[in-house]
């Protein structure tokens, strides 16, 4: 039975306990250019005593871009701004893998290159909205519809990616397959109303996603690539009318690779962009998918020091992450472990600004 202060492995990432940092958007980039810095490495270093960090979501090219204030990894000084947080987690004893992502729909025209609409697999426009470049709240606009032809492109965009991360010093990255960003939107069907070989069936719906990890792969090798998926998920305005046959048969193409690892999001919780309410009746992902799975599992989604130790003795996952507790309890791993309460976190200074509610928590 194992406990959460043993250590595991992903692939060829060691960790020496399986509490894992999960990836956590906090719009603080400099701007121009998005560019990861200093007052981001302290913020990371802070929290090396993670088994793993995984990274913020970081866009693979301008395209990919749907909030202020996010980093990227398509530019050069992206890359050297990324070097000052892997050296600086790598130094605290650290693992720290890059989270790549592009938002598809999840955008605005004015985060855009030439202010152009943004891409979707489909022209369905999500309920909701986001924030303008100048951090404005906008209401979501009509996607337009991705041509086929310019797959291969978006395709490569994650391939430089990766390549740029492992240049930043990296010890892997995940592909962010979650929280109907653009990978997500081509796997559900209420998003993508395709009729060439990236839609209709299943098979067809999952083929970017995994011509995504095969490139991916080909950088990093498979057991340094790991994925997030969020198999119920209805952030985002998603919706699949058999998600158990879809996951299930995307798992099965997952387990022949040989990824590090699977990410999953349990549905319980309502805290990706929203509140802290705890979603009632919903299926437990974990328990539904880790049979379909052939290897780690790392669970994520409303966990708390009990239950996160009760997943992972029982075998449903062989580590936890924490997300929203990890902002105001940089030293996570030491409270769980000795049964010291965790410090509250403050909402309202999630998203933008610098220090206040980032780098100023009491811990390590």
């Amino acid at each position: 039975m194992a406990n959460l202060f043993e250590k595991t492995n992903f692939g060829s990432i060691e960790l020496a306990n399986r509490i894992v940092m999960a990836p956590l958007t906090r719009m603080r980039s400099s701007q121009p250019g998005n560019v990861p810095n200093a007052l981001m490495a302290t913020y990371y270093a802070q929290r090396a005593t993670a088994g793993l960090i995984v990274s913020e979501a970081t866009q693979v090219s301008q395209q990919g871009q749907g909030y202020p204030g996010t980093p990227g990894i398509h530019s050069l000084e992206q890359t050297e701004g990324w070097k000052l947080i892997t050296n600086a987690v790598h130094q605290a004893g650290g693992k720290i893998v890059l989270q790549l992502w592009h938002v598809g729909r999840i955008s605005h025209h004015s985060h855009q290159p030439g202010g152009s609409l943004p891409v979707a697999p489909s022209a369905i426009k999500p309920e909701g909205g986001t924030f303008s470049a100048d951090w404005q709240p906008v209401a979501f606009e009509t996607p337009r519809a991705l041509e086929t032809s310019e797959i291969p492109g978006l395709i490569e965009d994650f391939r430089r990616a990766a390549l740029n991360a492992k240049d930043a010093g990296f010890d892997g990255v995940e592909v962010h397959g979650a929280n109907g960003y653009l990978l997500d939107q081509f796997l559900q069907d209420g998003s993508n109303h395709r009729t060439d070989q990236y839609g209709g069936s299943i098979e067809n719906r999952a083929r970017l996603l995994l011509e995504v990890m095969d490139a991916v792969i080909g950088v990093w090798g498979s057991d340094r690539v790991g994925v997030r998926l969020s198999p119920y998920g209805t952030f985002n305005d998603m919706r699949d009318s058999d998600p158990v046959k879809l996951f299930t048969y995307v798992l099965a193409q997952l387990s022949q690779r040989g990824i590090a690892y699977l990410h999953l999001i349990e549905p319980r919780s309502s805290g990706a962009g929203g509140g802290d309410d705890v979603v009632e009746n919903v299926p437990d992902t974990a328990e539904v998918f880790r049979a379909a799975f052939k290897g780690s599992l790392l669970s994520a989604g409303g966990y708390n020091a009990e239950t996160a130790k009760q997943v992972v003795a029982t075998g449903l996952a062989d580590a936890v992450a924490f997300g929203r507790f990890y902002i105001s309890n940089p030293d996570l791993p030491r409270k769980i472990k000795e049964g010291i309460p965790f410090t509250p976190y403050d909402r309202g200074t999630f998203y933008g600004g610098s220090e206040k509610g980032y780098t100023d928590y009491p811990g390590r």
